[in-house]
């Protein structure tokens, strides 16, 4: 806790204490949406206390504050895994303290593999919920001050949101699929059997971020709205690959921008 208040401190002072309304986080090569906001600071995670730093390629590691539609938003231009070898509790350290900050909704988007077959490489993908074959980020003592010791998991994923997002699609011309996402250790990319597990427990994308993020946000009572964007599809012959996980994931990143700018116009 203590940890969390001197890092929420410390921005609040570096920002002049700004405010945000919405805090995103961005998935492996979807930095660009950077773009999107009318930038009023930039911290680098090396400059803030106690927080991580992104050792990921594509993974700029930057807090970003500004506006988008007028609203204001606070965007992590980079996040933290599991695999990187830090704890739960670092890699959802951000999500705390953009709740001290002041969120009031939080969206997330990842690179995923698509383990769903009608899914094509290049979809957007609008998270119903989610599978967790991760570390549970609030095991040890809770954190009262936070939320409850057993936090309902009951739309996780808002569902007036998602509504929203379908009805911005339809009127952008933005083909959209939805389904459930799995959140798994990696660093490896999934071998074709565990693909197959996946699909059998009603998987329909695998990732290795996202759902500890989004566990910690319900945890605070912060409605979450999440995406991902298909970057491989795992059931195909094809092998994995980052660099074209971060190519595919900058293709589809303007359509997922353009989605974000008119949602968060309407929150």
């Amino acid at each position: 806790m203590k940890h969390i208040l001197k890092a929420s401190d410390a921005i609040r002072e570096a920002t002049n204490n700004f405010k945000p309304e919405v805090g995103i986080i961005l998935g492996t090569g979807l930095g660009g949406f950077a773009d999107s906001i009318d930038v009023e600071y930039r911290l680098e995670y090396k400059d803030i206390p106690n927080m991580p730093v992104s050792t990921v390629e594509g993974h700029k590691g930057c807090l970003i504050f500004g506006k988008i539609a007028g609203k204001n938003v606070v965007a992590m231009q980079g996040r933290f895994h599991y695999y990187e070898g830090y704890t739960m509790q670092q890699v959802t350290f951000p999500v705390r303290v953009m709740a001290l900050l002041g969120i009031k909704f939080l969206f997330v988007s990842n690179a995923a593999g698509g383990v769903n077959t009608s899914f094509c490489v290049g979809d957007l993908m609008v998270i119903t919920d989610h599978i967790n074959l991760l570390p549970n980020p609030l095991i040890g003592p809770n954190m009262a001050e936070f939320g409850p010791r057993f936090p309902d998991m009951h739309d996780c994923y808002n569902h007036a949101t998602i509504a929203k997002a379908t009805a911005i699609a339809e009127r952008e011309h933005i083909k959209l699929q939805y389904g459930v996402y799995v959140g798994t250790t990696g660093p490896t990319f999934e071998t074709q059997a565990e693909y197959r597990y996946f699909k059998a427990i009603g998987a329909d994308a695998v990732g290795m971020s996202t759902v500890p993020e989004v566990i910690v946000a319900r945890h605070m009572g912060v409605p979450c709205f999440g995406m991902s964007v298909i970057t491989n599809c795992g059931l195909s012959d094809e092998k994995g690959d980052h660099e074209d996980v971060q190519l595919q994931g900058k293709k589809a990143g303007e359509r997922m921008a353009r989605l974000f700018v008119n949602l968060i116009k309407e929150l």
